[in-house]
């Protein structure tokens, strides 16, 4: 009941609006990715890396451009640190949802269940690290954080 309640008071916060609609974008190519590699035979674990991966990407372009634009590093350093602390984010996410994934499958649980599982909290520790550390400038007001 609380997360709920966390999660509708977040939904008042424009910006967690955006990072939502941005990783349903980075979802779809995630899921896509995921569902195809299974299709083909490929081992659940694996498939699930992949299309983490390009959702990785698809993430970053979504994020920079229409979530967190006021507080992208515009050059430099800064730029790619900012780029270097994203990427950080989503091994960590990554590595959630290949872990949960591989473990579910361990466990004889449908990969397409544990890859919910591992959406949902994947989704709620990429966006702390990334809200909170890697686009922070958006919260402190300083530029190029």
């Amino acid at each position: 009941m609380q997360f709920a309640a966390h999660i509708l008071s977040r939904l008042r916060d424009i910006r967690f609006v955006r990072y939502l609609l941005a990783s349903v974008g980075a979802l779809a190519v995630d899921m896509g990715a995921f569902l195809a590699l299974l299709g083909i035979g490929m081992a659940p674990a694996p498939s699930s890396a992949v299309g983490y991966s390009l959702g990785i990407l698809a993430h970053w372009l979504m994020s920079s451009r229409a979530v967190f634009h006021d507080s992208v590093a515009r050059k430099g350093f800064a730029r790619t640190r900012q780029k270097a602390l994203f990427v950080i984010s989503a091994l960590l996410g990554l590595g959630l949802t290949t872990a949960i994934v591989g473990f579910g499958d361990m466990a004889g649980i449908d990969p397409r269940i544990a890859k919910l599982v591992a959406i949902g909290v994947s989704f709620m520790a990429t966006w702390l690290v990334r809200s909170r550390i890697v686009f922070r400038a958006a919260i402190t007001g300083h530029e190029g954080a």
